[in-house]
C-alpha cells in the first residue's frame, strides 16, 4: 500500500542533495573547526562558507547569525538571552497565546524568575490586535516574542506592523519563523525584527540544527558556557555536517521558491475542492485565516469524528496527518491553539492538521481525500 506524508509542518523529508552535501562532510571532514591545524581550518572554512549562504539567503550578514541545535534552542537563546542582558531596563515581556511552547514555556520560566508576561489573545482567526499590543506595551517592557506564522493552523501575523510598533518603543522584536521559512520570502535586513529562530528539518534539511539571527547592535546573554564559537553567544563544537546541510536546503528553497509556492497552493486548492466533493462542505470546516496564512498547512474539523478516531483511521490507511504542533500531539490534549480562537467544542475535538511539501503529488491528495469520505461513510453506518 502506498504511504502518503501529510505531515511537513512536524518535520519534513530531506533532499537528495542535502544528503549528499552532508555526506560529502562526514565523509571527508572530522577536523575540529575551532583547531588551528590544516583540519581545523578546512572544517571552519565549511562553517563560513555555509554561514555566507544562508546569510544571502535570509538576507542578513554573515556575523548576524547564530547556529544552535534547532528552533527550540534558537527561541530559547532569544528571549532568554536578551532579558538577561537588559535586566536593568525592566522585567516585562509580551507573547501571544498560541506560540509553540519553546516560547510558552521559556515565558513560564520567565515568570517563575519574576518576570511579567502578558499573554495576547486572538481573534477567531488567530490573528492578534494590533490595537491590544500597544496598549500591552509598558516603561519596562523589553521584549516582545511572536510567531512569524503559526505551526498549527498556519495563520501569518502582521510581523512587520509589530515589529514598527516595538520600534516606536524601544522593545526588542523577536520572532520565531520556523514554521515560515521556506513557505514566506523572509529578507531579515527588510523586516522590523531584532531576533528571528529558524530550523532545517522544516526545510528538507536535517533534524538537530538551527539558527538564530541577531541584528547587528543586538546584544544577548550566552545561555551555554564553555568555548568561544558563534562569537561567544553559544558554545559548543559546530555540527559541521548538520550546517552545511542547512545552508544547502535554504539554498535549495531560494532558488525554488516560487515552484515551491505554486506547487504548495495547487495541492491546497486540491485538498479542498477534493473534500468537497468526498466529504461535502458542510461536513467540515476550515481553521485559520483565509487569505493571511502559509500556502502548505490546512487545519480541518471534521465535527462528526474526534480527532482520535480520524488519525487511528487515517494512520490505518498509511496516511500520516497530525492533530497538531508535534510537541504535543502524542498526548491527543485539545489544541491550545485552536481553544484561543474560541472556537466550537465540535471543532475543537475533531482537528486534523495537513501539511505537504516535497515529494507529495496531486494524485496522494485526492487518495486521501478519497480515504476520508470513506472513513466518514463507514462511522456514519455503524452500528
Amino acid at each position: 500500500m502506498q504511504r502518503i506524508y501529510l505531515d511537513h509542518a512536524a518535520s519534513t523529508p530531506m533532499h537528495p542533495r542535502v544528503a549528499e552535501a552532508m555526506m560529502k562532510v562526514m565523509t571527508g571532514q572530522y577536523g575540529n573547526a575551532s583547531s588551528i591545524h590544516a583540519f581545523g581550518r578546512e572544517a571552519k572554512r565549511t562553517v563560513s562558507g555555509a554561514r555566507d549562504v544562508i546569510a544571502a539567503s535570509l538576507g542578513c550578514y554573515p556575523d548576524e547569525l547564530v547556529f544552535t541545535g534547532g528552533g527550540t534552542e534558537s527561541d530559547n537563546l532569544a528571549i532568554f538571552g536578551a532579558v538577561a542582558a537588559r535586566a536593568d531596563q525592566g522585567k516585562h515581556v509580551i507573547t501571544t497565546v498560541i506560540e509553540h511552547h519553546a516560547v510558552l514555556h521559556s515565558c513560564k520560566e520567565l515568570e517563575r524568575q519574576g518576570f511579567d508576561v502578558t499573554y495576547l489573545g486572538v481573534d477567531e482567526y488567530g490573528r492578534i490586535s494590533l490595537e491590544e499590543l500597544r496598549e500591552a506595551i509598558r516603561p519596562d517592557t523589553v521584549l516582545i516574542t511572536m510567531m512569524y506564522a503559526n505551526n498549527e493552523v498556519g495563520t501569518i501575523q502582521p510581523i512587520r506592523e509589530v515589529g514598527e510598533i516595538a520600534r516606536e518603543h524601544g522593545v526588542l522584536f523577536h520572532t520565531d519563523a520556523v514554521q515560515a521559512l521556506g513557505s514566506q520570502p523572509i529578507s531579515c535586513r527588510d523586516l522590523p525584527v531584532d531576533l528571528m529562530s529558524f530550523s532545517a528539518h522544516k526545510i528538507n534539511g536535517p533534524q538537530g540544527v538551527g539558527a538564530l539571527y541577531v541584528r547587528r547592535g543586538v546584544t544577548l546573554e550566552a545561555r551555554s558556557h564553555g568555548g568561544l564559537q558563534e562569537r561567544k553567544r553559544r558554545a559548543g563544537t559546530e555540527n559541521i555536517a548538520g550546517i552545511a546541510g542547512f545552508a544547502e536546503a535554504l539554498k535549495i528553497i531560494t532558488e525554488e521558491a516560487d515552484a515551491h509556492l505554486q506547487h504548495d497552493l495547487e495541492l491546497r486548492t486540491l485538498l479542498l475542492d477534493q473534500l468537497a466533493l468526498h466529504v461535502g462542505t458542510e461536513h467540515f470546516h476550515v481553521n485559520g485565516h483565509a487569505e493571511h496564512v502559509l500556502p502548505n498547512i490546512l487545519n480541518i474539523s471534521f465535527p462528526e469524528v474526534t480527532t482520535e478516531t480520524m488519525l487511528m483511521n487515517l494512520d490505518m490507511e498509511d496516511i500520516a496527518v497530525a492533530s497538531g504542533s508535534a510537541c504535543t500531539s502524542g498526548s491527543l490534549e485539545v489544541s491550545h491553539v485552536l481553544q484561543a480562537m474560541n472556537l466550537p467544542e465540535a471543532f475543537l475535538q475533531s482537528a486534523i492538521r495537513f501539511s505537504w511539501g516535497l515529494g507529495n503529488t496531486t494524485k496522494e491528495i485526492i487518495i486521501t481525500a478519497e480515504k476520508i469520505g470513506t472513513i466518514l461513510e463507514r462511522l456514519r453506518n455503524r452500528p
